[in-house]
């Protein structure tokens, strides 16, 4: 699954830490593609036991992090965690099927 991340079209280069949770029942490869993120802004990809994340090259992956983690199976618990753990969700995607993900992130 493609994952493509570029900031809402009122900012110009996003600037801020971002945090993923990537949820699958099966392990996947998340490939992420990415526009106008600034170098250097810790970004965090929690996944999924067995998935991994590729980053493009020449990406802001030296200061992303990824890390392998067991999900509640529920998407209502599972969200839950997040707001626990974050204090805030932002975004809250359930898709069954798809190849490309489209995220906007901003303020």
């Amino acid at each position: 699954v493609t994952l493509h991340l570029n900031p809402i079209s009122s900012v110009h280069i996003h600037q801020k830490p971002l945090v993923f949770l990537l949820n699958s029942p099966l392990p996947l490869v998340w490939k992420l593609k990415t526009e106008r993120l600034a170098p250097g802004i810790r970004r965090v990809f929690f996944v999924s036991l067995g998935s991994v994340v590729q980053f493009e090259k020449g990406n802001f992956s030296l200061s992303a992090e990824t890390e392998e983690k067991f999900f509640p199976e529920k998407n209502e618990q599972l969200l839950q965690w997040a707001q626990k753990e974050y204090g805030a969700v932002t975004s809250f995607t359930e898709l069954k099927v798809s190849r490309n993900i489209y995220i906007k992130v901003g303020e």
